[in-house]
């Protein structure tokens, strides 16, 4: 039976082999792993996988995917949003760190990549099919126009890593946008490190980029009572990763 791919689920089903290959090459699966594919749709990655990795845990939102997924023994299906899934406790269950990997919905990749990151110290990589100017903007360097909240928030976590493009004829149907996998390899946690609030100064920070910091993440500051020293006279996109994280610390202790 035919499945006729979902606007309101952001379906665009991978269906070129020689993608396909260059993608399972390059996540390079091992008997080993506790593997989580997010989004395995018609399986089109799905069975290559199992190849290498059996069980293999997948998690599936459409109903009518789910229960063609749960025809094959091999899988574990989880038919749920990702949003909600519990990814440390997946961890906790396989009594090992994570591999995920997955097509994501374009239009709602950033999310996911948020919810992913609080588990990071659950994870061993991540390799996602994404919008190629999504993963251009996680890699961006400072300075850049294009470097901002998503660059800051997942680099200081990831080590990210722009693998190969595929490009829309790859897909059924071919979305309008180039794409491009994305390795995301988690870097050692930092203890000194309070998420929450580096989150609130990065969206601070970059709430209106074309400013100077003084006129936003200046106030802010101003409002905790910060005498710190931080030079305020540039904008967001000047700020290294590393000078952010400094920051948070600096505030955190004051």
């Amino acid at each position: 039976m035919s499945h006729v791919a979902r606007k309101r689920f952001g379906q665009h089903f991978l269906t070129d082999r020689v993608a396909i290959d260059a993608i399972v090459d390059a996540i390079r699966p091992e008997p080993e792993d506790a593997m989580v594919e997010i989004g395995p749709g018609l399986g089109a990655m799905t069975l290559p996988l199992l190849q290498y990795v059996k069980p293999l845990t997948v998690i599936e939102l459409d109903r009518d995917l789910a229960v063609r997924l749960r025809q094959n023994a091999a899988l574990h299906v989880i038919e749920a949003d990702v949003l909600t899934v519990d990814f440390p406790a997946l961890a906790a269950a396989a009594g090992r760190p994570l591999r995920v990997v997955g097509n994501l919905p374009y239009n709602i990749s950033t999310p996911i990549l948020f919810h992913l990151l609080p588990s990071a110290a659950h994870i061993v990589d991540q390799h996602f099919m994404l919008q190629k100017e999504v993963v251009s903007r996680m890699a961006a360097a400072p300075g850049s126009k294009i470097y901002g909240r998503l660059s800051v928030m997942l680099q200081w976590r990831y080590d990210i890593e722009s693998v190969l493009d595929v490009a829309p004829e790859a897909f059924d149907p071919p979305p309008k946008v180039q794409s491009a996998i994305v390795r995301m390899r988690p870097l050692p946690q930092r203890a000194d490190i309070d998420a929450g609030l580096l989150g609130e100064l990065v969206t601070v920070a970059f709430s209106q980029r074309r400013k100077v910091l003084r006129n936003t993440l200046g106030r802010w500051l101003d409002e905790r009572s910060f005498c710190g020293h931080f030079d305020l006279q540039r904008r967001a996109e000047e700020v290294t990763v590393s000078e952010y994280l400094s920051l948070c610390v600096d505030l955190a202790q004051r």
